[in-house]
């Protein structure tokens, strides 16, 4: 099977930890990852924004095409993509791009995903010996619907101290071009984010999207409240109580 890694653009950025991590997993269960290094942005901001940009669709087409699955530590950018391109190729009149995006979208998964669904395991050899609490994004819990599978793979992680979230499934607030549009929602619903968090005394927050975790993450330090925020990937990667780097 030939794997390639999506990395996005906030991991790329920002987050390469979380890309690195990913990467690691994967050659840990044997596979051989792809980095091709025409990939570029998704275009989910630009889609959410109203601007539909049917070149990024056809990068993302002719980059992954000839790949038997796409992983992307990333709900939203794989949610964006198996639910946004087909459709602004379509907008764009270009019916052969909508079949091929398509296709392409397919065979893209979140990296909990491709772990339980295509690989069938939850034990990936992981060790982390800490309080851990999961938030769910929106991305991943509403338009992927990954249920349980990330969870999953974290109660299998050697030494972890997994605690519920409570009020998991509300939304932190971000919901990119939101948190610009709508700074005083946004606030309020990170403050209440932050309190759940906090109550559960965990050391860590662990979501699949970088995205959120930024956000949340933000205002846990500016309030100093001594939580760090890993991605699901970081701590998989994790053998020895140390993160991946």
């Amino acid at each position: 099977m030939r794997v390639a890694l999506f990395a996005t653009c906030l991991v790329d950025a920002l987050f390469p930890g979380a890309g690195k991590a990913t990467v690691e997993i994967l050659e840990r269960l044997g596979q051989k990852v792809h980095f091709p290094l025409e990939q570029t942005c998704c275009g989910q901001m630009h889609a959410n924004s109203g601007y539909f940009e049917p070149n990024l669709v056809r990068r993302y087409v002719d980059t992954f095409n000839d790949y038997d699955a796409i992983v992307t530590p990333s709900a939203s950018c794989a949610g964006a993509i198996r639910h946004q391109h087909a459709m602004i190729a379509r907008a764009a009149r270009d019916e052969g791009l909508a079949g091929a995006a398509q296709e392409t979208a397919e065979k893209t998964y979140e990296l909990s995903e491709f772990l339980i669904d295509v690989l069938h395991t939850d034990d990936v050899g992981a060790y982390f010996p800490h309080r851990v609490t999961y938030h769910p994004t929106c991305h991943s819990l509403r338009m992927l619907k990954l249920g349980d599978r990330p969870l999953r793979l974290l109660r299998q992680v050697r030494g972890i101290d997994l605690v519920d979230l409570p009020n998991n499934e509300e939304c932190c607030g971000f919901g990119g071009t939101f948190s610009i549009k709508n700074p005083d929602v946004s606030a309020a619903m990170l403050a209440d984010k932050m309190e759940s968090v906090i109550e559960t005394g965990a050391e860590v927050l662990c979501a699949g999207d970088r995205s959120c975790l930024m956000h949340i993450g933000g205002g846990l330090e500016r309030i100093r409240a001594g939580v760090t925020t890993l991605h699901l990937a970081e701590i998989l990667a994790s053998t020895d109580g140390e993160t991946a780097n």
